[in-house]
């Protein structure tokens, strides 16, 4: 069995995205992607400091497929910064959709970085939205904190979470995605693929029963 890993104070939680779009019954559900809402609860009470994101689109958004006449959702275009996914329309700021899933009980989060807002550009990352240059301040945030290691957990792995990842590595963090409090849309081997890009990059994988505080 492998070593627990024991937290410290310059460790953070980051939940990614547990939204209800992207719950059962959500306008981009991930598969069974409500079950990890009860282990980032169990796991935000284990870590000292939570921060979250929200996906947080304007109506129209440049990455919805409804934005673009003649195209259905899951096909690609290319945009200004390269290939963009165009999906249903989803976490449209200030719908239901876009609010964290009721279930989710992180009062103590002492961040929430919405991304996604900028009309022309699409943001998987917590980091950098999708031209990689456009910087949310979640790195520099983590530096003022004094923050070294971050976790990862939420929806969906081979997006949000596998974008987030690796930017936590070229930020000069530490980053360690929870696997069994992530789940992934899997989109033509998008979760195989995503795992070995964030194995690449230094990411580091574990399951929730590592660790202790």
């Amino acid at each position: 069995m492998s070593e627990p890993i024991t937290l410290g104070r310059d460790d953070v939680l980051l939940v990614v995205d547990v939204q209800n779009d992207f719950c059962p019954g959500g306008a981009l559900a991930v598969t069974d992607g409500d079950a990890v809402v009860p282990l980032a609860n169990r796991l935000g009470r284990t870590f000292s400091h939570v921060l979250l994101t929200q996906d947080w689109h304007p109506p129209g958004h440049q990455s919805f497929a409804s934005a673009h006449p003649g195209r259905r959702p899951f096909e690609t275009i290319q945009a200004a910064y390269g290939a963009q996914t165009l999906w249903p329309d989803h976490c449209v700021q200030g719908t239901e959709g876009a609010a964290f899933h009721p279930e989710l009980d992180l009062t103590q989060a002492e961040l929430i970085i919405r991304k996604g807002f900028r009309p022309e550009i699409d943001s998987y990352s917590a980091f950098f939205e999708n031209d990689r240059k456009t910087a949310t301040g979640l790195g520099g945030y983590l530096r003022q904190r004094g923050f070294t290691r971050v976790f990862l957990v939420g929806l969906a792995t081979d997006y949000c979470v596998h974008y987030s990842a690796v930017d936590a590595v070229g930020e000069g963090f530490q980053a360690v995605v929870i696997e069994d409090a992530c789940r992934a849309i899997d989109l033509d081997g998008s979760l195989a693929e995503a795992r070995e890009n964030m194995a690449k990059a230094g990411v580091s994988f574990i399951t929730s029963d590592r660790l202790s505080a």
